[in-house]
């Protein structure tokens, strides 16, 4: 492997390339010019996938907004691709984001409440992307960035197993599930850890040792510390796991076959305490299995479906053991793919008026009638419930009468959460447009399925009007569908798969794909003793950041292994910690680390329990995408080559991710800008065509997207298919705040001219009030605002009393020591030397 570096100035420099001995090498390079650079990388003289790759160097300052990480130079298609973005010291302003390439790129950031933010995208093919970030509406240095993707992703199946040391503690309690534990590192680093129920019947604490020397674990029951805690352990040398002492054979990791089990002996006895991973990456899907022998070995076997090369990962404590990753060729016959096509004409729905009932029928399976709920939103603004009448079988009638023509919104929910399709569009009154972009599909049929049970999901084409529904399952064996053609604008569809396997569903009106088509569905086999299990103690909302989450898992005579992952808001998906308490009795217990919806998978051998997966809210969700809503030319036409734009309205809609992608053929300039009511989009076609605008409000479509905008002028497409997207973090607007804008702006003042004095603005004594005075009388109208920040906490009072022309006297009491900000405005500008540092005695 050879690297090279070329700087801005022209010169080169050579980095250091470290070889890591697990099929990895590190690169370093220490720059020393700031600006745009270029890493050439060759493996035996040939320059590896994606390279050049370009990266930028920051002259990172006091108020300097800079973004760093891989996801900014390389990545590989199908996998996330991260970088962080530091706003800190860089003042009020917003920040806006935006990835385009060959591909959709789903975007997600993450708020780390400390001027940093972590941003993911998932590009799904290879190429060039464009990674646009803004603060302020101004690029940050370095901005737009140019990302490398390489290769398509393969299929990774992966296993947590084996074997955190267990040590025992001296506790006496039956009862686990209330307990909760922490373990700090001699080093000092204090995590979550996991209790158990031991093979000879004492509670016990399992971790994967790290250094040695005495950890401490703390165990509480209702936030209080048990009788002995913390208890005291001590790690030696020869205890910390040694990947290098594990011993790996067997045919299985030299070569395999599709449709049958391909094994392999992992013994760990030599390499200490340590948990083992295994994954398994490829062209198809591999079942991994792990047989504990009970002596310090397990037999692992695999069965893939598709031939091809794969690659195998063994890690032991957390390092790749001699010989990993494995690279495996498997050989045989493929699976094979079958397709079931039905192909339905829909006739418009009957046109809708002022006083008459509407109606809108869903089936939803899995829910209960107490815990559903349904609005709908009028087109001036009102809202009023629904009446939800109950069919059975899950099947539900939503029915509202209209009070004013126009296109409605109708939110349907179950427990608090928007179901699939949710919110529904519904015009009283003719229709203005359709289309495929207009059909919405969802339901648990387009998520999972279960072999020769059956698959269902619901699609709203009332709002498409006329024309030709087509419904396609292909996959290793042909299904069989039904449908059901509601009469009112919704049809329900039911298919079955007779053999296991990944199946994919697609949706066409008029030959064209509706959104989000085709639907990626993994058909697992019967349940069997999976329907035999049942989970306790499960809250699904009021969750918390970095606060174990716990429920059990009863058996109820089932037999077979748990496992139990967790899908994060942002796409990462973890194991979840399963802890033995009792025959046939479990604990499963994760640590969140991101706020949003979470999605919980139980399995039983590898097959989902009923239910699964489950939904749990972490924080608090405050958006409300049906009240969201778009307007403006750009939604519906525009110029090759010239901006068009649209407003999108967040006014009582509360804070969330805005998402806005456009799909079309050609790439689209776009940015986005906050305004007084909300968003204002901007984007520049440089091909005429037909381009499909996507907006979404905390992962949901509002109302009436996605938007179809026809482009006419000249221009070349650029292929079939292009992606451009922009993802803001939005902030709560409401009437009060822009009414509150408005009425700002009408003042005219002149922060410059501000003069203030007095010694609470150097110093201040704790406990004991601080004062100083603020002379406006030559900077014009507007409104004093003045904060006090402290190390930890806000100060206890601030007390601002006008003593007549425009002059005021400003007093605070703090009652903690410590350094702290004081932050002094006339209308939005700082005073001269604001903020002030203050040092409290």
């Amino acid at each position: 492997m050879a690297a090279l570096v070329h700087m801005p100035s022209g010169q080169s420099a050579a980095p250091s390339v470290d070889d890591n001995l697990d099929g990895t090498v590190t690169v370093r390079f220490q720059p020393i010019e700031v600006g745009l650079h270029e890493l050439e990388l060759r493996y035996n003289e040939q320059p590896v996938p994606g390279a050049p790759f370009k990266f930028y160097v920051s002259d990172v300052g006091k108020g300097i907004v800079s973004a760093y990480g891989p996801g900014l130079s390389h990545g590989i298609c199908g996998e996330p691709c991260h970088f962080r973005i530091n706003t800190k010291q860089a003042g009020a302003g917003g920040l806006s984001l935006a990835v385009e390439g060959p591909s959709k790129a789903e975007i997600r950031c993450n708020d780390n409440k400390d001027g940093t933010c972590d941003v993911t995208y998932f590009p799904a093919v290879p190429g060039k992307y464009t990674v646009v970030v803004k603060f302020d509406d101004r690029h940050i240095q370095g901005s737009p960035f140019t990302a490398s993707v390489t290769g398509r992703p393969s299929i990774r199946s992966a296993l947590q197993v084996g074997a955190s040391s267990e040590v025992p503690l001296s506790l006496t309690d039956e009862d686990l599930s209330g307990l909760e534990a922490s373990l700090r590192h001699p080093s000092g680093f204090e995590e979550p850890c996991h209790l158990k129920r031991l093979r000879n019947g004492h509670v016990g604490v399992a971790f994967t040792p790290r250094e040695p020397g005495p950890h401490l674990v703390s165990v509480f029951r209702k936030g209080l510390p048990v009788r002995g805690s913390p208890f005291r352990i001590e790690v030696g040398q020869t205890e910390m796991g040694d990947a290098s002492r594990v011993l790996c054979s067997g045919a299985g990791l030299a070569h395999g076959m599709t449709h049958q089990l391909n094994e392999f002996v992992v013994d760990t006895r030599l390499a200490g305490f340590g948990g083992l991973s295994l994954s398994i990456e490829g062209p198809s899907k591999a079942d991994i299995q792990c047989h504990d022998n009970a002596d310090g070995t397990c037999l692992v076997t695999y069965r893939p479906s598709e031939p091809g090369t794969y690659i195998i990962n063994i890690k032991f404590a957390d390092r790749h053991v001699p010989g990993s990753p494995f690279t495996v060729r498997v050989g045989g016959e493929g699976a094979g793919r079958l397709t079931e096509r039905i192909t339905r004409e829909q006739r418009a729905a009957d046109v809708t008026h002022v006083g008459s009932q509407c109606e809108l029928s869903l089936k939803i399976p899995g829910t209960s009638p107490f815990d559903m709920a349904a609005t709908v939103r009028s087109p001036l603004g009102l809202s009023e419930d629904c009446e939800i009448v109950d069919l059975d079988d899950c099947c539900y009638s939503i029915k509202f009468v209209p009070k004013e023509m126009g296109v409605h919104t109708v939110s349907v929910k179950h427990k608090d959460l928007h179901i699939p399709g949710s919110p529904f569009q519904f015009t009283v009154g003719p229709l203005t447009e359709g289309g495929a972009h207009k059909v919405h599909a969802g339901g648990p049929g387009l998520i999972k399925g279960e072999v020769d049970q059956p698959g269902e999901f619901n699609i709203y084409t009332r709002e498409a009007g006329a024309g030709g529904l087509s419904i396609a399952v292909e996959g290793p064996a042909k299904a069989e569908i039904d449908f059901q053609d509601r009469k009112d604008g919704s049809c329900g569809v039911r298919y079955i798969c007779p053999e296991p396997g990944d199946y994919q569903v697609a949706i066409k009106f008029n030959d064209e794909h509706i959104p989000d088509s085709p639907f990626s569905v993994f058909v697992s086999a019967a349940l069997g003793d999976a329907r035999k299990l049942t989970l306790h103690a499960l809250k699904e909302k009021g969750l918390e950041v970095n606060k174990l989450v716990s429920f059990t898992v009863q058996y109820n005579g089932a037999q077979g292994k748990l496992e139990a992952l967790v899908a994060a808001p942002s796409g990462a998906e973890d194991e979840a910690h399963i802890d033995y308490l009792d025959e046939g009795h479990y604990a499963v217990r994760f640590l969140p680390r991101e706020n949003g919806l979470h999605w919980v998978h139980v399995r039983l051998d590898g097959i989902e329990i009923p239910d699964s997966p489950f939904r749990l809210m972490v924080g608090q969700m405050t958006a409300e995408p049906a009240r969201v809503h778009a307007f403006g030319n750009g939604l519906h036409n525009a110029e090759s080559g010239q901006p068009a734009e649209f407003i999108i309205n967040t006014m009582d809609a509360g804070a969330g991710a805005l998402a806005v992608t456009i799909d079309g053929p050609s790439k689209v300039a776009m940015d986005c800008k906050e305004v007084d009511e909300g968003y204002k989009v901007t984007y520049t076609p440089n091909a005429p065509g037909n381009y499909l605008i996507s907006v979404k409000f905390a992962g949901v479509h509002i109302p009436s997207s996605p938007y179809k905008a026809t482009v006419t002028g000249t221009g070349r497409a650029q292929s079939a298919h292009e992606h451009s997207s922009v993802v803001v973090e939005t902030v709560t607007k409401s009437a009060t705040t822009n009414q509150f804008s408005a009425m700002m702006r009408r003042y005219s003042s002149d922060a410059s001219k501000v003069l203030s004095k007095g010694n609470g603005l150097v110093k201040a004594f704790r406990g004991q009030k601080s004062t100083f005075t603020v002379d406006c009388r030559d900077a014009g109208t507007n409104v004093l605002m003045v904060g006090v920040y402290g190390p930890k906490y806000p100060c206890e009072e601030v007390n601002i009393k006008h003593l007549g022309n425009q002059q005021y006297q400003v007093t605070y009491v703090v009652k903690e020591r410590g350094d702290y900000m004081l932050v002094v405005k006339w209308g939005d500008e700082h005073i001269p030397g604001s903020p002030f540092k203050l040092a409290i005695v």
